[in-house]
């Protein structure tokens, strides 16, 4: 059992990896200067986003995964309060600021009006989903907290998911076209969702069991 809860959280950190070096080379992109194209020159026209976006995600993603941990979070309720109130304002910068982006920036050519308007729900969800995660342990139902917070989780490391759902043209080496690229995209978060939700339900059929945690605050990347 130990073994299992620990595999979890790790699974999700690898995952996180792939956004988290993104975010990475963006933000040393912008910090040393790089040259300006038409990929980043929205970025540095205007870095605020983006950068509160990096840093909420990174956060949220890497340090989300351990709440996740069930062994960590019975033995050490302490400590997972503790970084549920550090999480929950990461996710919502990362998700208020997903949703910032979509609006405030140039829309790319190949991610159009349909990539801008995922990004849209699904920060939006991203962000009522942590909202009503915190609403739900303030009352104490653990398991609607535990719920809410996962399906905020799912869409906030749809990122990392993301990288594999562009595989096929990766491999072939072309760039998708804008349905490719909706395609692509919606599928990422709609995987995560799905497991996420698997997962919950799972959960409820299970036999149930006292668990005095407190905020999970689950990443991110939009």
């Amino acid at each position: 059992m130990t073994i299992r809860s620990r595999l979890v959280p790790y699974s999700l950190v690898a995952l996180s990896l792939i956004p988290v070096a993104a975010g990475a080379f963006r933000v040393t992109e912008l910090a040393a200067g790089a040259p300006i194209d038409d990929g980043n020159a929205r970025f540095f026209a205007d870095p605020v986003p983006v950068v509160l976006h990096i840093v909420g995600a990174t956060v949220y993603c890497l340090v989300g995964a351990f709440q996740f941990d069930a062994v960590l979070r019975r033995r050490r309720p302490g400590r997972h309060r503790v970084a549920g109130r550090v999480l929950i304002p990461c996710g919502l910068v990362a998700a208020l600021s997903g949703v910032w982006m979509a609006v405030a920036y140039d829309v790319p050519p190949v991610d159009g009006l349909g990539v801008m308007l995922l990004r849209l729900v699904f920060g939006s969800a991203m962000a009522s989903a942590i909202v009503l995660g915190f609403a739900a342990v303030r009352r104490r139902d653990f398991a609607a907290h535990r719920a809410w917070m996962m399906r905020g989780y799912a869409i906030g490391l749809a990122a990392g998911t993301q990288a594999f759902t562009h595989l096929p043209w990766l491999l072939t080496g072309k760039a998708p076209d804008q349905w490719g690229r909706f395609a692509a995209m919606a599928a990422g978060w709609l995987i995560n969702l799905a497991v996420a939700e698997w997962f919950i339900r799972r959960s409820r059929r299970s036999p149930a069991r006292t668990d005095t945690a407190a905020p999970v605050a689950l990443p991110a990347t939009v």
